[in-house]
């Protein structure tokens, strides 16, 4: 890992960069196949998932027996670890519901707000080197909870052309309405311009490697909205001199892990404790699984000192960490003022890992530093909200005067008169 001590605030911009490629180097790639899956259809996803995927497929969607099959290849252990993930999401989430919001703005002006779910969503589920049949417990959930009535997903097909199973029994208990066998680039464009077969979509969830988060941003250009930019992982952790190195360690592999191009960075006020933690990720990492993964995405990673807290405050915000451990002996102060972070873990015993898994906060986030303006997924990102208004003979009497005035500010006469042939009709 690379040490910084005390940088410069000059410095901080080059210092926090992302190991990302530019959208530029990206972005012809995958409006190239945008274009071909928009013209071509169901011809382009099996060319494009032939060429990465390395499968030949004549049907993209799983079938009822590759349903039943999936469910009996998930053990009873793995099936209770789900179901206590699953609970745990929709009580979180399910607490996000709220209620009509209504007002009388004036006497006889009533307005109101009520929450509409999107009817069709895409939820895209990364395969490559990790299933991540967590990602759909965080998303099929809420969108279940929220009412959308359909739920499409699509996740990459393995050189068998079979998916995870699972990913499939986790689809089936949370409500997915048909699963896609088409990944990367090609699904985003399915889901954006429908096939004879695939979908069109309102709307499109889930994370993905940097060709997925452009795919998503390009389908913006076709109608078709996002959830938030969302690439590669990444996680900060700050600490001081009372943290466990060994925890630490442990939770910046738990990122390191995802891919080669995640982000992991510690940032301490003890130069001790820097060194305490870099030895134990040396240490814990060679009994990694993924472990050339995770040490590829240690180069990519940063330990930082700065002299006090409050300088550490202001660097964890220019950076706007996707995910944000705090572990030192004055948590409320951090708690208190972050204001750019995806989601955030708070003392020793909260890892990272908890998130991704089972407390039940989603743990689908903005990275790259979009969290100073995205949220991260939640309830409401499969919502609507539509406002409402009712207005009585007393109520445009009391507010119509002012409608026509500001109207005619604005040179907008058949504004004005709109209004003015309902009040020449009540006198």
């Amino acid at each position: 890992m690379k040490t910084s001590i005390n940088p410069p605030k000059n410095e901080w911009l080059e210092l926090l960069q992302r190991p990302t490629l530019t959208i530029e180097s990206i972005e012809e790639t995958v409006t190239a196949i945008f274009d071909d899956v928009k013209r071509n259809g169901n011809d382009g996803i099996k060319r494009y998932t032939s060429i990465f995927d390395g499968v030949e497929l004549d049907d993209f969607f799983v079938s009822e027996e590759e349903i039943i099959e999936a469910e009996k290849l998930i053990s009873n252990e793995l099936k209770e670890a789900i179901a206590v993930a699953k609970r745990n999401v929709e009580n979180f989430h399910a607490a996000q519901k709220t209620t009509k919001v209504s007002i009388e703005t004036s006497e006889g002006v009533e307005c109101w707000q009520e929450k509409r779910p999107i009817q069709k969503v895409g939820l895209y589920i990364p395969g490559g080197t990790a299933p991540l049949f967590s990602s759909v417990l965080m998303l099929a959930i809420p969108a279940k909870i929220a009412g959308c009535k359909e739920i499409v997903l699509s996740t990459p097909p393995n050189k068998k052309g079979k998916i995870n199973p699972a990913i499939i029994y986790a689809a089936q208990q949370c409500g997915v309405t048909k699963i896609v066998k088409a990944g990367g680039i090609q699904a985003i464009a399915g889901l954006t311009f429908g096939t004879e077969t695939i979908p069109q979509v309102y709307k499109i969830f889930g994370p993905g490697n940097q060709y997925v988060t452009v795919a998503k941003q390009l389908a913006t250009k076709f109608g078709v909205a996002i959830d938030m930019p969302a690439g590669p992982s990444e996680l900060l952790v700050v600490a001081d001199a009372s943290a466990n190195a060994s925890f630490v360690a442990s939770d910046l592999l738990s990122q390191a892990e995802h891919g080669t191009d995640s982000q992991v960075i510690l940032v301490s006020t003890s130069k001790e404790k820097l060194q305490e933690v870099e030895n134990e990720i040396y240490i814990q990492i060679e009994g990694l699984s993924r472990k050339n993964i995770a040490k590829k995405a240690i180069d990519n990673s940063k330990l930082i000192f700065v002299e006090t807290k409050e300088i550490a405050l202001e660097l964890i915000n220019e950076y706007g960490p996707e995910h944000f451990i705090v572990c030192t002996n004055n948590n409320d102060f951090y708690v208190s003022g972050i204001e750019n972070a995806g989601s955030v873990f708070i003392g020793n015993y909260t890892p990272e890992s908890a998130g991704d898994y089972a407390s039940g906060t989603n743990h689908t986030l903005p990275t790259n530093g979009y969290t100073k303006a995205y949220s991260g997924v939640n309830l409401d990102s499969f919502l609507k909200a539509i406002s409402f208004q009712k207005i009585s003979e007393k109520g445009i009497q009391n507010i119509g005067k002012s409608i026509e005035v500001l109207a005619a500010a604005e040179g907008l006469d058949a504004h004005k008169k709109a209004v003015t042939l309902r009040l020449n009709s009540l006198k």
